[in-house]
């Protein structure tokens, strides 16, 4: 068997996690991960130090890149504004993809990560089922530039690339906020320390929209399944668990599981009444022994406000990752349970 190298960038991330974790357990696979900070990372994964929004650092990483087959990009760059978050999106990407073709010339594909918000549903109510082929929103997206680019740069190029576009990932990722898995466990578990009932923190239109989440070892069987197809070269795909969800039907099963109450949704934002919150959590965290993870680290309010306010069914369809061939599918109830398992066998939440 051929072996190949998978570059995961922004290995860190729950989706970069999920995909290191996947090859490892492949056969033929030597497994790469590039962060500025590449701490922490399983055994038999070769770390590569690297800052792509530095010329210097990137030159300097190019050993780190030489028989590199496959890339796999999460890596993300969060600005104030849509417009600022385009220029270190598009450069990072840029930076790694000329090193990379200079430094690995059996590159075969180049998968980065989408999402809704290529089709605006961060914005408004947009056509739902999304399809891949659905017109753009009004930019800007870094999305849209980081797609161009490949677009332009892959011609007359022997290497591909595909984008993925995933629902609510869902997946374990310690230390990293932005896992709204995590924003509905700590959110719960300091409602339950307060004495409270589970309230729905968005809106009561939100709470009965339809949503989709995509489960991150799924997602990272079907990025590493379309990476190595040829048949799915320059192409994008919609992936999610394959079915839906109403926020309305989930949390009471939330509150069966966190033993407490639930109560009709009362609409707050997170990011404003979970503030005040961190000395509350430093003694949940000694009360309960939590693992020493500070409160800014444990869930992004932010994040969770952004998926809670949106009164709008979100959902994406899948049939052409189906008519591809790429059958696998989760139960969407099942995972997030499992994953709230997970964080408290790693001690994340009591």
């Amino acid at each position: 068997m051929t072996e190949r190298t998978a570059l995961i960038v922004g290995g860190t991330g729950i989706i970069g996690r999920a995909l290191t974790e996947h090859f490892l357990c492949l056969d033929g696979w030597n497994v790469r991960v590039a962060a500025r900070n590449p701490a922490d990372l399983p055994a038999g994964v070769v770390p590569v130090a690297v800052d792509l929004l530095d010329p210097g650092s990137v030159a300097a990483a190019a050993p780190g890149l030489a028989g590199v087959t496959h890339v796999f990009y999460t890596a993300l760059q969060a600005r104030p504004t849509l417009a600022e978050e385009v220029e270190p999106n598009l450069s990072m990407l840029r930076n790694l993809v000329h090193a990379v073709e200079d430094s690995a010339p059996d590159l075969e594909t180049i998968s980065i990560m989408q999402g809704g918000k290529a089709y605006g549903a961060f914005l408004s109510p947009y056509r739902t089922p999304a399809k891949e082929s659905d017109p753009r929103h009004m930019p800007p997206n870094f999305y849209f530039n980081q797609e161009d680019f490949l677009r332009d740069r892959q011609r007359g190029k022997d290497w591909g690339w595909v984008a993925m576009r995933p629902g609510i990932v869902g997946g374990l990722s310690i230390g990293n906020p932005m896992n709204l898995t995590a924003v509905i466990a700590v959110y719960a578990a300091i409602s339950k320390e307060l004495g409270l009932p589970l309230r729905f923190p968005g809106t009561p239109a939100g709470y009965s929209a339809l949503h989709q989440a995509t489960d991150a070892q799924l997602l990272a069987q079907a990025t590493a399944w379309t990476a190595t197809n040829p048949a799915c070269r320059n192409e994008i795909f919609n992936v999610t668990n394959g079915d839906y969800f109403r926020w309305e039907n989930l949390w009471p099963q939330f509150a069966d599981y966190f033993e407490m109450p639930v109560a009709p949704p009362q609409t707050i934002r997170l990011t404003e009444f979970m503030s005040d919150k961190a000395p509350l959590w430093d003694r949940m965290r000694e009360k309960h022994r939590l693992a020493d993870w500070p409160y800014a680290q444990v869930a992004a309010w932010g994040f969770g406000d952004a998926a809670f306010h949106r009164h709008w069914d979100s959902v994406s369809n899948v049939n052409k990752l189906k008519a591809f061939g790429f059958l696998d599918w989760v139960d969407s109830e099942e995972m997030f349970i499992r994953l709230f398992d997970q964080m408290r066998e790693a001690r994340l939440i009591p």
